[in-house]
């Protein structure tokens, strides 16, 4: 698999029903962690997939490689913390092309798109999640993070990119 056939690209309002299959994926390999279950239609449903074509703020991309469907990134300005400008909502890469690279490359492509603070916060069980972002931000940043506790009890990660990684006062 070359990771260097990997397209980033703004989802459209076509696109749509293309991200809510793919985040009804993404939500079952969460439901490890999470404990959600199906919904009475069969779905776990993502509450907020609308707002990413009705709100200022919100970001969604859809990631292919070799031309074939590979994930998903959702970016918005829903943040924990005042201070911060970016979130990432969600990121999601099918099974099959996992541990290859293309995660970083995701989340790389969605850092450069947005300049200022941000947060990734994980579920506090999703131990993989926790690993991926540490190491992916770690590399980001130049171990230039700040780390913290989400309200539900999970990790954030804080880093400010308006200078490719240098924090400044406001993450202190």
């Amino acid at each position: 698999m070359d990771i260097m056939d990997v397209e980033i690209s703004q989802a459209t309002l076509d696109d749509k029903p293309v991200l809510r299959n793919m985040l009804e994926l993404y939500l079952y390999d969460l439901s490890v962690f999470d404990g959600a279950d199906l919904n009475s239609h069969g779905e776990f449903g993502y509450g907020y997939l609308d707002h990413y074509w009705r709100e200022e703020g919100r970001h969604p991309f859809l990631v292919r490689v070799g031309g074939r469907l590979a994930g998903f990134v959702l970016v918005n300005t829903h943040c924990e913390r005042e201070e911060s400008h970016f979130s990432m909502a969600e990121l999601f890469v099918m099974k099959k092309y996992r541990k290859t690279g293309i995660g970083r490359k995701i989340a790389f492509h969605a850092f450069d798109q947005f300049r200022g603070v941000w947060e990734v916060g994980q579920l506090p069980e999703n131990e993989p999640a926790t690993s991926f972002w540490q190491h992916v931000i770690a590399e980001y940043t130049q171990d230039d993070f700040e780390e913290a506790i989400r309200s539900d009890g999970g990790p954030l990660l804080i880093f400010d990119n308006r200078g490719r990684g240098k924090l400044t006062s406001c993450c202190s």
